[in-house]
């Protein structure tokens, strides 16, 4: 199981040095394009197969204990050291990256990216896949910190290089915040370590196993802000999240899958994993002020999607599930916010369910602008795009939107967009529920009737999140109403769902219902490690 675990850090960095050489004769395939395509299929597909291994070889009797460790020393004066592992809060996350990331090279085989070379995509896509998985698996800060800055790099580069109009200026944002986020988080990590007690340690585990004893309240609470607003960066919370939509709408199909899918749950598994355990007496001071802008988030989230969606708005579909990451993401916090047992397992229950569904919603966006050369939605409600996009205008009705073009994608979408506002029986329902039952009854020291306002404002949110989600299926699924007395003009029909998307999609349809109609797969493993986390909570 340690080799295991090392293996599925490893490889794909291994695979991502392989991609930039010359395909051995024999598997060149019908051009060097192809086989480099090929080999990013072969490596995230060797990941995912390494990482099922490794959760079916977890023992599910003990999801709160470290398993599969490795413990070596590295830099032995100042005690940092190449320690991996992983426990119920990170397994589900390292399922989730692999799965994404062979999904995301299975797509990219069958839709190559248009752009420079595929070899520096291939090695860029399995170099992000690298530094994800080890930011769920090391239990080191400073390896954290250095995983957490590797996926930096790849992503600016796919933004800057494949990305649409407005890339250059994207991928700088990106770059700039996240940076800036990350050299105050740095001086939190080495806060912490440096003043730990016992001399300095950035071992992870011991540092939870402290709980803060030998940190001063001030010195605890200047920690936990450092660290939290590197986090709050990458997460990203209201009001630091103004790169996310830009980054977004110019990022290609498979940039927004992995930044929406995977990139983000980093800034809040951090908050569990570090700051939680780590500074829980600063963390304590400073949970209501997190939950207020993590309401603030999910309302003004909401309200962007409202009027990004609206007729005449000129909205764009991308930015507009990229300003409802903003509103989902917030929902999260919230959880975490609460302290208690109840809103941190939602936060991490509604962390893989964004995944899942914003990972489907972005592949769908996708394949909607590949057909029809457009995400406006203005254009999109009438039928605009494709051989023959706008033709007759405000005219078009229904046979002229996807229900009437391409049934099955349109399908795809409307399933995408009730499962993201949290229809119960899909995925995104029981993190939303859980964390606002954590607001309901925060943790001990905490003011209730604070919570209870965060609670409403949140609970309105949601309410928000169906009106803006329902609109948007209602444009872009059933097209704009023809006019009075007129019978619908037909659409020009597009290409509906192909193999190689079925192949890519329905993985996220069927965990989406399944951890739906069975969410004890994921809270089964969450929740005991949460409690070794926060072991003085009892609810």
């Amino acid at each position: 199981m340690r080799l295991l675990l090392a293996a599925v850090v490893v490889l794909p960095l291994l695979g991502a040095g392989a991609a930039l050489l010359p395909a051995p004769p024999g598997l060149r395939g019908r051009s060097p394009e192809q086989a480099v395509l090929r080999h990013g299929v072969t490596v995230t597909g060797a990941v995912l197969a390494a990482t099922a291994v490794l959760a079916l070889g977890f023992d599910h009797d003990r999801p709160g204990t470290m398993q599969a460790e490795t413990d070596i020393g590295w830099i032995p004066a100042l005690g940092v050291r190449i320690h991996l592992g992983t426990d119920g809060v990170s397994l589900p996350l390292l399922v989730l990256t692999a799965l994404l990331t062979f999904l995301c090279a299975l797509y990219s085989y069958h839709r190559p990216p248009e752009g420079p070379r595929p070899q520096a995509f291939v090695a860029l896509v399995l170099l992000l896949e690298a530094g994800t998985l080890a930011t769920f698996a090391v239990l080191d800060l400073m390896l954290f910190f250095l995983a957490f800055e590797t996926v930096l790099i790849p992503m600016y580069f796919l933004i800057a290089r494949w990305g649409g109009a407005g890339r250059e200026r994207a991928a700088w944002r990106f770059v700039l915040y996240t940076l800036l986020g990350s050299v105050v988080m740095l001086l939190g990590l080495l806060l912490v370590g440096l003043g730990a007690e016992g001399g300095p340690t950035f071992d992870m585990t011991a540092l939870a196993e402290d709980g803060g004893r030998g940190l001063t309240h001030t010195t605890q609470l200047l920690a936990a802000l450092a660290i939290g607003i590197g986090l709050a960066v990458k997460t990203p919370m209201w009001p630091l999240h103004s790169w996310l939509p830009d980054a977004h709408t110019a990022a290609p199909t498979v940039g927004s899958v992995l930044l929406a899918g995977v990139l983000l749950k980093m800034g809040t598994y951090g908050f569990v994993r570090i700051v939680l355990p780590v500074v829980p007496d600063g963390i304590h001071t400073l949970a209501p002020y997190l939950a207020a802008f993590a309401v603030t988030g999910i309302i003004y989230g909401s309200l962007a999607c409202l009027a990004l969606s609206r007729s005449g708005a000129g909205g764009d579909l991308k930015r507009l599930i990229a300003y409802s990451s903003v509103g989902h993401m917030g929902f999260v916090l919230l959880g975490v916010a609460t302290l208690t047992r109840t809103g941190v397992n939602g936060a991490l229950f509604a962390n893989i369910a964004h995944g899942l569904i914003t990972g489907l919603l972005f592949f769908l966006v996708g394949a909607v602008k590949d057909r029809t050369g457009t995400t406006d939605l203005d254009r999109l409600a009438l039928g605009g795009g494709g051989e023959r996009g706008g033709e007759r205008g405000g005219e078009c009705g229904g046979g002229a939107a996807l229900y009437g073009r391409a049934p099955r994608l349109g399908g795809l979408l409307a399933f995408g967009a009730v499962a993201s506002l949290g229809l119960p029986g899909l995925a995104g329902f029981w993190g939303e529920m859980l964390a606002l039952l954590g607001a309901y009854h925060p943790a001990d020291g905490l003011s209730r009737p604070a919570y209870l306002v965060f609670m409403a404002l949140a609970a309105l949110g949601t309410l928000l999140t169906a009106a803006y989600l329902l609109v948007v299926v209602r444009r872009v699924c059933m097209g704009t109403p023809h006019a009075p007395g007129a019978a619908p003009a037909p659409g020009t029909a597009l290409p509906d769902v192909r193999g190689h998307e079925f192949a890519a999609w329905i993985p996220l349809v069927v965990l989406t219902v399944l951890a739906g109609l069975w969410p004890a797969i994921l809270l089964g493993l969450t929740d005991p490690a949460v409690q070794n986390l926060l072991p003085g909570v009892s609810r």
